[in-house]
C-alpha cells in the first residue's frame, strides 16, 4: 500500500475543527496514512478579537450547528464560563504553542493533546487562553516537557511554531482557501485538496474514501 500524507489545517479556538475531531482520529487508525497537524494561527496574536456580547452569541449560534451536525459536545459550561466572559481575549496564540510543544516532544501525541485542550474548553468550560489551564492539561496527558517548554520562552519552541505557521499559510496560498479546518492529501501523484465535507462524514465513509 503506498502510503499517504494528510496534513490537517486547524486553529484550536476553532468549532468547526473541533466538530471534525471524530474524523482526524478516524484518518489516525488508518492503515497507510500519516496525519500531520498544522496550526494556521487563523486567530492568533493579532489575528485574536476581545469577547463581546455579540461575538458570544454569533459564536453559540455556529457551535449548536456543528453540535447538531457531528455530535461534538458544546456545554453550557462553555457557553458561561468561556463566551460569557465578556473582555477575555479570544486568542489561540497559548493553546497553538502548545501544540508546537508537543509536536517537538512527543509528536505521536498532539492528536491527543489538540482533542484534550478542545474538550477542556468545549466540554468542560475551561480558559485555553490562560496558561495554568494549558500546564494542566499537557500534565493530565504525562506531557510534562511540553508544558515545562511552553512556559518557559524557549526560543526553539517559538522558532519551531512559526515554522509550522509558515508552512500552513503556504499550503493556504497554495490552494487558495482562507477558512479552516481544512485537508490537504498528499501521495505519489502530488497535493490536492479535499473536499472539507469528508471531516463531518461518517468514519465509515472517511475510511471508504481513503481506500478510494
Amino acid at each position: 500500500m503506498n502510503t499517504i500524507t494528510l496534513t490537517y489545517l486547524f486553529d484550536p479556538l476553532c468549532g468547526w475543527c473541533y466538530g471534525a475531531s471524530p474524523a482526524l482520529h478516524q484518518f489516525a487508525q488508518q492503515e497507510g496514512v500519516m496525519l500531520q497537524l498544522l496550526p494556521t494561527g487563523l486567530f492568533a496574536g493579532a489575528n485574536g478579537r476581545t469577547m463581546d456580547a455579540a461575538f458570544a452569541d454569533y459564536a453559540w449560534s455556529n457551535d449548536v450547528r456543528i453540535e447538531k451536525m457531528t455530535g461534538q459536545r458544546f456545554t453550557q459550561h462553555y457557553r458561561t464560563q468561556v463566551l460569557g466572559q465578556v473582555g477575555k481575549r479570544f486568542d489561540s496564540a497559548l493553546a497553538t504553542l502548545a501544540l508546537t510543544a508537543v509536536s517537538l516532544t512527543t509528536p505521536e501525541r498532539e492528536l491527543d493533546a489538540l482533542t484534550q485542550l478542545q474538550e477542556a474548553r468545549y466540554v468542560h468550560g475551561l480558559d485555553i487562553t490562560d496558561m495554568a489551564v494549558v500546564k494542566s492539561s499537557l500534565r493530565e496527558m504525562g506531557l510534562d516537557e511540553a508544558a515545562t517548554r511552553v512556559s518557559s520562552e524557549d526560543p526553539e519552541l517559538y522558532v519551531r511554531n512559526q515554522e509550522r505557521l509558515q508552512q500552513a499559510h503556504n499550503l493556504l496560498k497554495i490552494h487558495r482557501i482562507s477558512g479552516v479546518p481544512q485537508v490537504v492529501l498528499t501521495d505519489h501523484q502530488g497535493s490536492r485538496l479535499l473536499s472539507g465535507q469528508i471531516l463531518f462524514q461518517s468514519p465509515v465513509q472517511v475510511a471508504a474514501l481513503l481506500r478510494a
